[in-house]
């Protein structure tokens, strides 16, 4: 359920990374998530929370934050700031690394091309679908 919280937790990871809220949210409305969320994912990993963030950021989060990883895990599946601003700060890496927020929408996702790219084609529908975009998808 997307929240007045979860609204201002979205704009403020969006202004924190520089990367645009209405992707955030289109985002955000493709994985579905909720707070408390854990969905086991094929390869053992886990998604948590409303951005459904991956359980392969661990190493890099608990190193940043010097937090053991059951903390962590805690944070990002059951506290929505902090969800969303990683998922910001996830996406933020990819355009970074990319220079391209398309291709960064289809990394947050995956890197295999096709998959991305069709993880990216089901952001924007759901940003133009919530009326975040005009025009043609």
């Amino acid at each position: 359920m997307f929240t007045e919280m979860l609204a201002s937790c979205l704009v403020l990871a969006a202004q924190t990374y520089n990367v645009p809220p209405a992707v955030l949210y289109g985002i955000y409305k493709v994985e579905g998530g909720k707070v408390g969320m854990a969905n086991l994912n094929t390869n053992g990993s886990y998604d948590l929370g409303p951005m459904q963030i991956n359980t392969i950021w661990l190493g890099e989060l608990t190193k940043f934050w010097r937090v053991n990883e059951r903390t962590a895990i805690h944070w990002l599946k059951n506290d929505e700031c902090t969800n969303v601003g990683v998922a910001a700060w996830i996406l933020k890496s990819h355009l970074d690394e990319t220079g391209s927020l398309p291709k960064a929408i289809a990394y947050y996702h995956s890197r295999t091309p096709k998959i991305g790219e069709a993880y990216r084609k089901r952001v924007v529908r759901a940003m133009y679908n919530e009326g975040l975009l005009t025009g043609g998808r």
